[in-house]
This record gives structure tokens, C-alpha cells and sequence, in this order.
């Protein structure tokens, strides 16, 4: 008897395991496109919001409208219809060998090891053209790979915003990338002076009072590593490693 009741529990125990597996594996694959819907979403949104585009109250996908992803060869600087963009993973790009360069320790300041051959780009033109280009950067920080975007103006050079949407840096400190108020310290700051990266994270407060403070944003108080991650992240993908020949395609009129 005692046997047979050991029998019995284990196989009680062994019919709830797979029927709960069956249960679990069943919802992770009927959530999964809603799941993958909603990823894409959140992704709209914080383009939209690092390009200050992002307005409350009205739908994130009409809002996007206004929007043009198009996909970079980086190599070249110039736009490529070889990609197809609805189907680019450009994450998963930057891991497989096969469409990525690694990077040498002396060329990876953003310590990124690889960089993608191709980036997606977010365009917003008007009546008048190009009105503001969101670039995709990322970057390690102190405990992390920071993703995010970094918006300019028509002019190229003017930060227009920057946002990151993913990181695990330390709540209060490197997570203050995350402050409105220091996000909002980057719009109408120069990236360029004279062709030249300008645009600089520094250790304290910008001086505004001085011709350099208008490339300098302040940094953020106890978290240095962050501060300098996003420095050498923001140098790097404005480089030309990065997006510095599109923009200087962008500039000619022959992208």
C-alpha cells in the first residue's frame, strides 16, 4: 500500500508538471505576437519621444506616420534599398560575424566589440524636406549596453533630443539618463563645430556663459562611469565609424 500511494502521488505529480508546461508554453505562443506588437510599439514611442515628436493623448502608430525608416550602409554612408527593412533585426545583425565588423580595443571607445554593417535610420521630412533624422547609438556604461536614439535638426548638427530605452545602470545615479531634465539639457546643443565632433559629456556643470558650453552637457553627479560611457558612445556613433558620412551625404544633397 505504502508502495502504491508513493506511485500515485508521483504520477499526480508528474501529470500536473506537464499539463502546467502545456498551459505555460501554450501562452507564451498565443501572447508572443501580441508581445512582439507591443515591443514594437514601445520602440515608436521612444523614437518619437527622443525627437520631442512624441505628443500625449493622440495615437502613437498616426503619430509614426510622420516618420521614414530607411537602412544605412555604414561602411559607405549611404542609404541601400539591398536590405529589407521590414524583416532587418539590426541587434541580431550586430552579433552575427557575417554582417558585422569586429572592433579592435584602441577603435571600440563605445565598447561595443562589433559594429552592424547596416543601421535603420529614422527620417521626418516636411514640405520643406528634411526637418529632423533619429540615429539608433548605443554603448556600455558602468553595469550595462545602453540603446537608445539621438535626434538632430535639419541643420545636422543641433541635438533635437536623446533617450534611451534600454540599460540596467544603478537607479539614482547612471539611471538619471533617464531624467527628463537631463534629457531636455541636450536640445539645441551642437554636435558638430566645423565638421568636427564638438558635442561633449563632461565631469560637472556645462559653463553656458562660455562659447564651449554650447557642446557640453552636464554630467551626471556620482555615476562617472555612466557619464563617460555615454560620451565615448555618443563620439563613436557620430564618428566615422558611424553616422558621420551620411551626414555628410545628408549635407550634400547626395544620399
Amino acid at each position: 500500500m505504502a508502495s502504491e500511494s508513493v506511485q500515485k502521488t508521483l504520477s499526480v505529480a508528474l501529470i500536473l508538471c506537464v499539463v502546467c508546461a502545456v498551459v505555460v508554453s501554450s501562452a507564451a505562443v498565443i501572447l508572443r505576437p501580441t508581445q512582439e506588437e507591443n515591443k514594437l510599439l514601445d520602440l515608436k514611442t521612444n523614437i518619437l519621444a527622443s525627437a520631442g515628436l512624441l505628443r500625449q493623448g493622440i495615437d502613437v502608430e498616426t503619430q509614426f506616420e510622420q516618420i521614414t525608416p530607411r537602412i544605412v550602409d555604414l561602411e559607405t554612408g549611404r542609404f541601400t534599398e539591398s536590405i529589407d527593412i521590414a524583416t532587418f533585426d539590426q541587434r541580431k545583425s550586430s552579433k552575427d560575424p557575417a554582417t558585422s565588423t569586429a572592433l579592435s580595443p584602441g577603435n571600440d571607445p563605445a565598447k561595443i566589440k562589433r559594429r552592424e554593417n547596416y543601421a535603420t535610420v529614422y527620417i521626418v521630412s516636411g514640405d520643406s524636406g528634411l526637418e529632423k533624422i533619429i540615429l539608433p547609438i548605443k554603448g556600455y556604461g558602468l553595469w550595462s549596453t545602453l540603446y537608445g536614439f539621438l535626434a538632430l535638426e535639419a541643420d545636422l548638427k543641433t541635438v533635437a533630443g536623446i533617450g534611451f530605452y534600454e540599460h540596467a545602470e544603478t537607479p539614482g545615479l547612471g539611471g538619471e539618463i533617464d531624467n527628463p531634465k537631463w534629457k531636455a539639457s541636450w536640445i539645441g546643443k551642437q554636435a558638430y563645430n566645423e565638421g568636427e565632433i564638438a558635442i561633449s559629456v563632461i565631469k560637472g556643470k556645462a559653463d553656458l556663459s562660455r562659447p564651449e558650453g554650447a557642446y557640453q552637457i552636464d554630467g551626471l553627479a556620482g555615476a562617472t562611469l555612466t557619464t563617460r560611457g555615454v560620451h565615448n558612445l555618443v563620439q563613436y556613433w557620430l564618428g566615422e565609424e558611424g553616422f558621420a558620412p551620411l551626414i555628410g551625404y545628408l549635407k550634400s544633397g547626395d544620399a
